[in-house]
C-alpha cells in the first residue's frame, strides 16, 4: 500500500496499523488491508462511517478499495516508466513531506497540551453542583404510528382496534403498521425508539405524550406527513443523573474548556514574540 491522502497519511504516522489487520486485496503482491481503509473511510466520512445504513457503508468501503486498487496500478506503472526518478516528482515528494513534517509537529504538539491539561475531582463535583439542570435524563416515550394519506384510513384503522388491549392490540397495531403504513418505519410495524418530548413534530408530539401506556390515538392525529395512529409502548419519567453517571464526561468537558482557554493563550503569546508579515 502506497500513499493516497496528506490527511491520511498523517493519521498513518500518528496511530500504527494493526499487525493483524485483514488483507482485502493485494496488488501485484502489494497489501490493502482492512486498517488503511478503515482510516479513509472514518477521514472521508469525518468519523461518521459507522453511523451510516449498512448498504452506505459497503458502497464506501467497496468505492474505496477500488480507488485504491487504481491507485496501486498507476504507482506500479509510474515506477516502470522513472516517474520516481523525475525531478518534479522529488521537487513534489519533498514539499510533501516538508508539510507532512509541520502538520505532524502540530499534531503532537496539540496532543502534549492536551495531555498536559488536569482537572481536579473537587472541580467536577463543584461544576455537578452547581449546574444540576444539565444532568437530567429528560421524559421519554417509546411510540409506534401507522401513517396514511387520508383521515378516512386512519379512522378505519382506529375503528378496526377498538377492544382491544394488552399483547392483543399491540401485535395487531404492529400487524397493521407494517401492511398499511406509508412511513418509513413500516417494516419495523411503525417502530420509532424512544424519543424526547419536543423531538417530533408538533402534533404529533403533543398527541404522543398525553397518551398512555398500552394505548393507540382514539383520533388520527394531521401532521404535513399525513395522518398518524399512534401507539405507546412504554414511558419513562425525567430523573435525575447521579454524579458517577455523569462524572467523566464533566471532566472531559472541563477539560476540553481548559484546553480551548491555553490554546488561546498560547497562540497569542507565539504571535506577540513572531515576526509575521503579509505580503497581500
Amino acid at each position: 500500500m502506497k500513499r493516497y491522502y496528506t490527511a491520511w497519511i498523517l493519521g498513518l504516522l500518528l496511530s500504527a496499523s494493526s499487525a493483524s489487520a485483514a488483507v482485502l486485496a493485494t496488488v501485484n503482491g502489494d497489501e490493502i488491508t482492512s486498517d488503511e481503509v478503515n482510516k479513509v473511510l472514518m477521514e472521508g466520512t469525518q468519523g461518521r462511517f459507522d453511523s451510516l445504513p449498512a448498504d452506505k457503508q459497503n458502497e464506501l468501503r467497496q468505492r474505496i478499495i477500488e480507488g485504491m486498487i487504481a491507485q496501486e496500478l498507476v504507482y506500479d506503472d509510474a515506477q516502470k516508466i522513472g516517474v520516481l526518478d523525475s525531478k518534479e516528482y522529488k521537487q513534489e515528494l519533498e514539499a510533501l513531506v516538508n508539510r507532512l513534517k509541520v502538520q505532524l509537529a502540530a499534531k503532537v504538539w496539540e496532543q502534549q497540551q492536551f495531555e498536559a491539561i488536569k482537572v481536579d475531582a473537587k472541580e467536577v463535583k463543584a461544576y455537578f453542583d452547581a449546574n444540576p439542570e444539565e444532568f437530567v435524563d429528560k421524559e421519554k416515550i417509546h411510540a409506534r404510528h401507522i401513517l396514511v394519506k387520508t383521515e378516512g384510513e386512519a379512522q378505519s384503522i382506529i375503528k378496526s382496534m377498538k377492544g382491544l388491549s394488552g399483547d392483543k392490540l399491540r401485535n395487531e397495531f404492529i400487524a397493521q403498521a407494517k401492511s398499511k403504513s406509508t412511513g418509513p418505519s413500516a417494516a419495523k410495524g411503525g417502530d420509532l425508539g424512544y424519543f424526547p418530548r419536543g423531538q417530533m413534530v408538533p402534533s404529533f408530539n403533543d398527541a404522543a405524550f398525553a397518551m398512555k401506556e398500552g394505548a393507540i390515538s382514539s383520533t388520527p392525529v394531521q401532521s404535513q406527513f399525513g395522518y398518524h395512529v399512534i401507539y405507546i409502548e412504554d414511558k419513562k419519567p425525567a430523573k435525575k443523573l447521579g454524579f458517577d453517571e455523569v462524572k467523566n464526561f464533566i471532566e472531559q468537558r472541563l477539560k476540553m474548556d481548559k484546553f480551548k482557554a491555553t490554546m488561546e493563550k498560547k497562540m497569542s503569546d507565539l504571535r506577540a514574540k513572531a515576526k509575521i508579515i503579509y505580503t497581500k
